[in-house]
């Protein structure tokens, strides 16, 4: 459970003037007849605009089930908090690629051993080989010799479901 433990944790992401504008402008051009809420389709096409792709039924399932039933759709509170949790994944998800990234020198799309080995010397040069072994073993889910990115991906994200918000991916 050592590489849990050391994995990059999810940071509080301040919005700025600018990106807080071009939400609320993407939720008004949305919002088309000025209803002041966004329905299932309008919630569609401003994830389109803000995040260049469809969202699936699952997605748009997950938040209209969130609306509040006196309301008929996304309110504008709503929409900028689902739109942050959105970024913030999407941030995160990057830092977590940059990472792999940096360990995979030969650009590989997979990681082995001496890979591994690699990078802890750089980070933490007296940690005890054994430790590191430990660690490759822990994260090389199919146990091929080779920690793929969605390996490195889960072992990064492994126990933070509980130390973060519920997001919207």
């Amino acid at each position: 459970m050592f590489f849990s433990q050391a994995g990059a944790r999810p940071q509080m992401w301040e919005v700025s003037p600018s990106e807080h504008k071009k939400w609320v402008e993407v939720f008004k051009a949305c919002d088309e007849d000025n209803k002041g809420y966004l329905s299932r389709e309008d919630f569609k096409v401003a994830v389109v605009m803000l995040f260049g792709y469809k969202p699936s039924k699952i997605e748009a399932d997950s938040v209209m089930s969130s609306v509040d039933p006196n309301t008929s759709g996304i309110l504008l509170e709503g929409f900028l908090n689902i739109v942050r949790q959105k970024k913030e994944v999407q941030l995160y998800w990057n830092e977590i690629r940059h990472i792999f990234t940096a360990f995979d020198r030969h650009y590989r799309g997979y990681l082995t051993l001496e890979d591994f080995t690699k990078a802890f010397r750089q980070v933490a040069p007296k940690l005890p080989e054994r430790i590191i072994l430990e660690v490759f073993r822990e994260v090389d889910q199919d146990s091929d010799g080779h920690v793929s990115f969605k390996d490195f991906e889960y072992a990064m994200n492994y126990g933070q479901k509980h130390h973060q918000p519920h997001t919207i991916l």
